[in-house]
């Protein structure tokens, strides 16, 4: 092989190389997560470039792996071997690519803008504090019993659980920021989200860390726009902030004025080099109601979601919980609870607590027979979920169509119509992303799943004859239930 040549069968074979040693020598589960993404894409005068799927990835193997990468390729190519990375974004201007040397890593560092108006931090109102009092000491509203040592690591939260570590160390210095943690509810988000705040203020005590959901932002801005002068404190309060952790961010849908207030803050932060930490029940791109300026600044960063728990994962949660709680619990329950309560860490901490309150109400022993007959009922009692499939064959029914058409591709009006009422009620009343709901009904993506949605809530408003369809319809989905 010639010194300046790329051989694509050459690149591959050193690249399979460095993993069989890789593998050797890291954690299956660190070798599953960092390395299996990674495809080698050529090899030019010993300078190997490998593609990584986001600049999260560069920014963790350099900071974790980059000695025993060094070492391995030196060993494959000799002391000349060099590395660069090429990582895929949006808009890059060069391909959908771009591409960093691990030897001239650029610095991440964001240009301090002014802010209009600046004023000193004693003269900033707290909004966390009783109104008129000024001090610099702000309740970082974080909970001790939400921290990483709880936290249960596992296959459904690995990639987020290791950028919250990262981000503890290096707050606003990374290439994740913003930290954009998003799932269904009940897995963790918040958990996650104040043990990263948490791990901060024990790591770097002078930083000003702030946990604020929502709700209380859009509160007090509220009370901000009220009072004269008030808005700008409001403003100029979070900017002070180091580390700004904002849960359920999807409740600012519709709210433009507090959009608008967030979306000064979040550039203000940005561009001084400050963590900001969102949590959200989907991703930023199924989010609606948001504006499009705050939806792509969501994205400059990492989007990382937190799954549903395996069954091996849930069984060391509910451990966890037993061991610190002092439970005598046979692992025959443990394991019980574990198959049957499937759906989200919240519910599966729940029934821990139920079974012991009944154990202890009754003064019986916690056996798998009281397991058996507590959760049996739970499960039986709760309410039925609706599934796409259902509701792909409730509109059917309702149109008189085959489930072919549906799927099919033709632009038939009446039949693109009930699909896009499919799509709506898949959207508001079951739990599957836009991407899940468009794989199911004839193989569309989420923007059409999300064109459809809001198709089907301009012709609600607009058309008297179309809206009686669609509360027939839904009248009988409910009945379902």
């Amino acid at each position: 092989m010639t010194k300046g040549t790329e051989h694509n069968e050459y690149c591959q074979q050193v690249w399979s190389n460095c993993l069989r040693i890789i593998k050797d020598i890291i954690p299956a589960a660190s070798y599953r997560t960092w390395f299996e993404p990674i495809i080698p894409v050529k090899l030019t005068n010993n300078i190997l470039t490998i593609e990584v799927p986001t600049p999260f990835f560069y920014e963790y193997l350099e900071e974790h792996f980059i000695d025993l990468l060094s070492k391995i390729l030196h060993k494959e190519l000799g002391h000349e071997a060099q590395l660069e990375y090429r990582v895929r974004v949006v808009n890059s201007g060069n391909g959908g690519q771009v591409t960093y040397p691990h030897q001239n890593r650029p610095e991440l560092k964001n240009k301090n803008v002014p802010f209009p108006n600046q004023v000193e931090r004693g003269a900033i109102t707290n909004p966390f504090i009783i109104p008129g009092l000024k001090q610099l000491e702000i309740d970082p509203q974080l909970s001790a019993t939400y921290n990483f040592d709880n936290f249960i690591e596992g296959e459904c939260n690995r990639l987020a659980r290791s950028a919250g570590l990262t981000i503890a160390e290096n707050p606003g210095k990374t290439a994740f920021n913003p930290l954009f943690i998003y799932g269904n509810s009940g897995l963790g988000k918040t958990h996650l989200a104040q043990a990263i705040g948490i791990k901060v203020k024990e790591l770097s005590p002078e930083k000003i860390v702030l946990y604020v959901n929502a709700n209380r932002f859009q509160t007090q801005y509220m009370d901000a726009v009220n009072v004269k002068n008030k808005l700008t404190d409001f403003l100029h309060f979070y900017q002070m902030i180091d580390v700004l952790i904002l849960d359920d961010v999807h409740e600012f849908a519709g709210k433009e004025g507090t959009q608008n207030a967030f979306f000064h803050i979040f550039n203000h932060l940005h561009q001084s080099g400050k963590q900001l930490i969102l949590t959200s029940d989907k991703p930023p791109v199924e989010l609606a109601g948001l504006e499009q300026r705050l939806l792509s600044r969501f994205k400059w960063g990492l989007s990382a979601e937190l799954q549903t728990p395996d069954y091996e994962t849930r069984k060391i949660i509910l451990r966890g919980k037993i061991y610190k709680d002092g439970i005598d619990i046979s692992n025959a329950v443990v394991d019980y609870i574990a198959s049957k309560i499937t759906t989200n860490i919240r519910e599966l901490e729940g029934t821990l607590v139920s079974l012991l309150a009944q154990a202890t109400l009754n003064k019986k022993a916690i056996t798998l027979e009281l397991a058996e007959a507590m959760i049996d009922k739970l499960v039986n009692n709760a309410q039925h979920e609706l599934t796409v499939a259902e509701i792909q064959k409730v509109v059917c029914n309702y149109f008189s169509i085959s489930p072919e058409n549906l799927l099919s591709k033709t632009r038939k009006r009446e039949i693109v119509q009930a699909r896009q009422i499919a799509m709506f009620f898949s959207r508001s009343l079951t739990k599957s992303s836009l991407s899940s709901i468009g794989a199911q009904i004839g193989g569309k993506d989420h923007a059409t799943v999300l064109h459809s949605y809001n198709t089907v809530c301009d012709l609600i408003d607009t058309d008297k004859h179309f809206k009686q369809h669609v509360q027939a319809i839904e009248k009988k989905l409910k009945s379902t239930l």
